[in-house]
């Protein structure tokens, strides 16, 4: 039988169909493979990071409070003003500057000296019953100046230089630099020296015309502040901050990007990345709380007051603090946004019934003389970098505000849905009314 030159053009063209799906079959596992390998790669990377955000987080709190002294001091500085540690220091400078002279027997040689001038011995019975007062006014005008000196303006210059002295001798203890100022006691306590406040308490004694300020000899007053297991912490860090406090935090977020970029499902991978972030910053929150509760009862009442330890470990941990409740609230915010942009039924729903909502007001407002124009126009184009500033600008407020609260972030979040809703009311898609006016054409046809 006679093959035609058609129904061989035919049987050539089904050969390479058939070849072309074979080709297709064979390369469908290995296309397979490809996907779950770049699956497994993109969980591996996100698990990996995850953890490491929190170190990375802690590691540049302590880069800024340990390594560099302008931080610390701006830190801290503010503690000046607190009511608690003013007390403290004004606290521990008078007490030093009492130990340090003999009240009693600088008093009872003035009252001796009274008493050889030959009173009359009424007189010097009365002088007698005097001496005991003025022991105790003399320790209430050290007390007083003491007060007056950490309550005044000019206090603040010293608490800074103080500070200053301080970090830096801090440092070179935990370096382990035998010319510290700073010393480690034979109990493995670390503290710190107040020799310029007393000094400072020393001129304004004298100023005021107290005789004996002169007498008062150099004072060597430290207020102990970590011990031996607490020092080994703070080195760990140290050296953590030094190690990594730089480069830790670029390595996570380039694994956190590059597992998102190789995820099957991207915006699934940023639901969860996000959902993960908020979980682990949560964590690190709640346990710089119970952090806050074991400070303050190990140092308190031995060693200062509860309200000034609170007042310290505020200090300290306010930024990083800020910085958790940020990162936490980023991540809540990625992972809702990822959902909300998917496609389950629940989302898909939800989305229509705002995008409903929106379109009906936006409509009133333009029936009513009430629209926006090509300012909403403008808004619209630049909607998703507007949306990007106003997070960013409520993170940032959560991270700067001192003391931070469960107010504060709850009226930073309020703030955020409520610009957020103000964006979606003023924008005005470019395209809807082109929309609005097919919509009956359809109908008619």
């Amino acid at each position: 039988m006679d093959i035609s030159e058609d129904d061989t053009a035919t049987l050539r063209a089904r050969l390479r169909e058939l070849e072309e799906e074979n080709a297709t079959l064979r390369a469908t596992p290995e296309k397979r493979r490809g996907r779950s390998m770049r699956s497994i790669i993109s969980a591996v990377l996100i698990v990996v990071a995850l953890p490491l955000a929190p170190v990375a987080a802690i590691g540049g709190w302590a880069r800024m409070q340990l390594v560099d002294t302008d931080r610390f001091v701006s830190t801290f500085g503010p503690l000046a003003q607190d009511p608690a540690v003013q007390e403290l220091i004004s606290t521990q400078v008078s007490t030093a500057i009492v130990q340090g002279i003999d009240i009693d027997a600088l008093v009872g040689d003035v009252f001796d000296g009274v008493r050889d001038l030959g009173l009359p011995p009424r007189a010097e019975a009365a002088l007698t019953l005097l001496q005991g007062p003025a022991v105790d006014g003399i320790h209430s005008v050290i007390g007083t100046v003491a007060d007056e000196v950490v309550t005044s303006p000019q206090f603040a210059d010293i608490w800074t230089q103080t500070l200053r002295i301080t970090h830096q001798n801090v440092i070179a203890v935990i370096q382990d630099d035998p010319n510290a100022a700073l010393s480690i006691g034979s109990d493995g306590t670390l503290s710190i020296e107040l020799s310029t406040v007393i000094e400072s308490v020393k001129t304004a004694l004298s100023d005021r015309g107290v005789s004996f300020a002169d007498a008062i000899p150099v004072i060597d007053r430290t207020i102990p502040v970590l011990h031996s297991d607490a020092l080994v912490l703070t080195q760990t860090l140290y050296n953590l901050a030094v190690a990594a406090g730089f480069w830790l935090p670029w390595l996570t977020l380039a694994l956190l990007i590059t597992g998102v970029l190789l995820a099957r499902d991207r915006r699934r991978a940023i639901a969860w990345t996000g959902f993960g972030f908020a979980v682990v910053f949560a964590l690190l929150a709640a346990g710089l709380g119970i952090g806050r509760l074991f400070f303050v009862g190990a140092v308190s009442p031995s060693v200062m007051p509860a309200d000034a330890a609170e007042a310290l470990f505020g200090g300290i941990t306010d930024l990083l603090l800020g910085t958790i409740i940020a990162l936490a609230l980023a991540g809540a915010l990625a992972a809702v946004s990822a959902w909300y942009e998917g496609d389950s039924r629940f989302a898909t729903s939800l989305r229509r019934v705002v995008d409903r909502g929106l379109t009906s007001v936006r409509a009133a407002a333009d029936r009513n003389g009430l629209g926006t124009g090509s300012f909403g126009r403008t808004v619209d184009r630049w909607h998703s970098a507007i949306l990007i500033v106003v997070v960013l600008l409520a993170l940032l407020w959560i991270v700067l505000a001192r003391p931070i609260s469960v107010g504060v972030v709850i009226g930073a979040v309020v703030s955020l849905i409520v610009v957020m809703v103000l964006v979606e009311l003023v924008r005005r898609p470019a395209e809807a009314p082109a929309e609005e006016a097919e919509a009956p054409a359809v109908v008619t046809a």
